[in-house]
């Protein structure tokens, strides 16, 4: 690895700098710089991060804390002025304990590989531009379909991006809810080729959203979009070893190879309301949000309780004259120190002039917001009370988000017993305390706790006859994430519809990107890919898009027409992906939650851990597919 300073250091300003500091990530910068031992060892080790909080301070003693800082001033100097990194590449066990060290617990072993990746201690070799007449539409321009876009531009594969909207984004473009934001730190939620100095430490809606727009910019792929351009159906040739796709406007676009970027979380789920088109006031899904709309003295009325439901609620209580919340069942709620905390200059100056700071303080974060908690969602046989939790880690976590709860809703009883669920914590996805339970206190807001029955011209009832009398409805009912591709017709050789070949909510394909009958189809963030035990769905998008892009330039250097899936293969890997759900969390039968359908089949999450499938999409194997030589 070579690192290099980016600017010329102002000893003063770094000094100041180091006060902002991230102590533990401030430690293995240290180490890497000087090499001395004893910045792994007591007393410079830090202490365990408590939930997903940045433990800043590492739990150092001030005296600590200052030697550490006065000797990092000197090593980033020094490496600055042209002394040597002397850890410039660690790996294996090496790389392992200096994370177990950053993180303040043991971090297993195989995540030496990926993290030595991610940090960039691994020269990837350079891939030459391929020099075939390949092609691929990429639809959707979203998250994925931007890096699939990029990702096909540098290995010199010719495409074109259909996009629905007139703008990059996808869902950081459709949704404009007051409140609209990541749950994930904002240093994670970004690609890892392209780092951005962000405001805050949660990024609200318009700075993700600028970021995306940002991005698009720098690496010209407005060029490759087609705009307000809607895909209607997608039909394979085998004669052709092609695939026709055709938009809603009746245009024709032909490729050999297709890939979907339309996300899970991109057309509204509207449930059947009895009279929900009798209201006579505005009525509308989170996702589709009226830019014209005043709530000030209003009536509102907000359906459901998930993640969108609780940043709008917080973000509209104090101008609405009053906000009724109908809730289906209650949200696991946990807490951040810094989910309101802007970041400091001092912090995004450390991460500019010494790049070392930055790639530890993502690797830090991606443990705690990622792999750390799957062990914990495997359900213990054993375990005498299933219907609280599913073993002893996840009834530790109950104790502690009770306690939170209990603790925020102090002198509210009736809230306490509306709020608290009665499943185990992460059973649907954890919800981060953004100012809900603080608005749920106000004296304009009345939570109750019944499901939708009807809905009137000016009025809401719940399932146990509440009724509420509304000027605004907003309903915060999520997505139609089973549906995947949806509305978009796909046929594949045989010319059957994969809506016919999955059924109308059991989506399944192998790693969740390719699928049977669908030669040259690959699907980004398809079934099984979502992240249900935390982290950022961009790290799951680059293995899709790195896997996919090495199958077509392996396509492309070989002269190859076609592969598809073999059926053994995929069949084999939704075995696993069954199995290992039915050990997991999200099957537990207390609760419902959008990861799996009617059936109880889990169809949009990650069993594995990260690192599983980041091992599993690191290269393409042929063996996996029926390869067809290209007939041109």
């Amino acid at each position: 690895m070579s690192v290099t300073a980016a600017t010329a250091i102002d000893r003063a300003r770094l000094e100041r700098a180091l006060d902002a500091a991230n102590m533990p990530s401030l430690v293995a910068v240290l180490y890497q710089l000087t090499g001395d031992d004893a910045w792994l060892q007591d007393p410079y080790r830090p202490t365990r991060s408590r939930g997903m909080d940045d433990n800043d301070s590492g739990g150092f003693a001030p005296e600590v804390a200052s030697r550490i800082r006065v000797a990092a001033l000197d090593a980033i100097a020094d490496w600055a002025n042209g002394v040597p990194m002397a850890v410039p590449s660690p790996s294996g066990a090496h790389l392992v304990d200096m994370i177990s060290a950053a993180v303040g617990e043991d971090v297993p072993a195989e995540f030496a590989s990926m993290v030595a990746e991610d940090m960039g201690f691994v020269d990837e070799p350079a891939r030459t531009p391929v020099k075939s007449d390949l092609s691929v539409i990429v639809i959707g321009a979203g998250v994925s379909g931007m890096l699939a876009s990029i990702k096909l531009g540098e290995a010199g594969i010719e495409h074109v991006v259909l996009e629905k909207n007139s703008d990059v984004g996808g869902g950081w473009f459709e949704n404009t809810y007051p409140g609209a934001g990541v749950d994930t730190p904002s240093h994670l939620y970004s690609y890892s080729f392209q780092p951005r100095a962000w405001s805050t430490h949660f990024g609200k809606r318009d700075e993700v959203w600028q970021y995306l727009r940002d991005v698009a910019a720098q690496h010209d792929l407005r060029r490759r979009i087609q705009f307000d351009t809607e895909v209607a159906n997608a039909v394979y040739d085998a004669d052709g070893q092609s695939w026709t796709v055709t938009t809603t406007a009746g245009d024709v676009l032909t490729a050999d190879a297709v890939i979907t970027a339309t996300g899970q979380l991109n057309r509204p789920k509207v449930p059947s309301i009895p009279g929900l088109d009798t209201f006579t006031g505005p009525i509308f899904h989170t996702a589709e949000w009226p830019a014209d709309l005043d709530l000030s003295g209003k009536r509102v009325v907000i359906v459901g309780t998930g993640a969108s439901a609780m940043q709008v609620l917080p973000a509209i209580a104090s101008t609405v004259g009053h906000a009724t919340v109908f809730q289906r069942s209650p949200q696991w709620v946990t807490s951040s120190d810094v989910y309101f905390a802007p970041i400091h200059d001092d912090v995004s100056y450390l991460m500019d002039v010494v790049p070392l700071y930055r790639l530890w303080y993502r690797t830090r974060l991606a443990w705690n917001f990622n792999d750390r908690v799957h062990p914990s969602l495997q359900v213990d046989p054993e375990w005498e009370t299933p219907e609280r939790s599913i073993n002893a880690i996840n009834d530790a976590h109950r104790r502690v988000f009770t306690r939170y709860l209990e603790r925020e809703l102090e002198g509210r009883p009736d809230l306490i017993e509306k709020s608290l669920p009665d499943y185990p914590p992460f059973g649907k996805r954890m919800l981060l305390d953004n100012g809900w339970f603080a608005a749920l206190k106000r004296d304009n807001v009345t939570l109750v706790a019944e499901r939708v029955a009807s809905i009137g011209p000016n009025s809401v009832v719940g399932s146990e006859g509440t009724e509420a009398e509304v000027d605004v409805v907003i309903l915060a009912t999520g997505f139609e994430t089973h549906k995947l591709l949806s509305p978009i017709d796909i046929r594949g050789r045989s010319g059957k519809s994969i809506k016919d070949f999955w059924g109308p909510e059991d989506a399944h394909a192998y790693l969740g990107i390719t699928v049977p009958d669908y030669p040259n189809l690959f699907i980004t963030c398809g079934p099984g890919t979502v992240l249900g035990h935390g982290g950022s769905y961009i790290t799951i998008a680059e293995f899709q898009v790195r896997y996919i892009v090495d199958l077509l330039t392996t396509m492309a250097d070989n002269g190859i027409g076609a592969v598809e899936c073999r059926p053994d293969v995929e069949e084999d890997y939704v075995r696993r992906h069954d199995e290992a759900h039915a050990r997991m969390i999200w099957t537990h039968e207390g609760m419902n939650n959008w990861y799996r359908n009617d059936a109880g089949r889990v169809v949009s999450t990650l069993p594995w851990r990260i690192v599983d499938y980041w091992e599993m999409t690191r290269h393409a194997d042929l063996d996996d597919f029926v390869v067809e030589p290209a007939r041109r």
